[in-house]
């Protein structure tokens, strides 16, 4: 199932939600752990944060005993972002704006 770009977008609206995608991107972590490195972001927040994601279909979760564990689809974002340039900035050569390595 292809992800909606404006269900992207949505997720990617909010600073709190770039945080947790950031913490979870190559590792599974709990929603209690994220409480924890997030620091000032409360367990009901962070599951509503959590629940935007899975909804725009960038998440994976596995569960181990009563514990969720939650890491982002990597694959999912990338295919979102080139189709969102490919949308908005269909002139543009993207391999030559995109560097190989570094900060963007």
């Amino acid at each position: 199932m292809e992800t909606d770009l404006s269900a992207f977008a949505r997720a990617m609206a909010d600073e709190t939600r770039l945080r947790i995608m950031n913490l979870i991107c190559c590792r599974q972590v709990s929603v209690g752990d994220m409480v924890t490195e997030l620091g000032n972001v409360s367990q009901p927040t962070v599951s509503h944060h959590l629940q935007v994601l899975r909804n725009a279909g960038l998440v994976e979760t596995r569960r181990e005993g009563k514990q969720v564990f939650y890491t982002l689809k990597q694959q999912v974002v990338a295919q979102c972002c080139a189709r969102m340039a490919q949308s908005y900035a269909p002139e543009i050569d993207l391999a030559a704006v995109i560097p190989l390595t570094g900060d963007l």
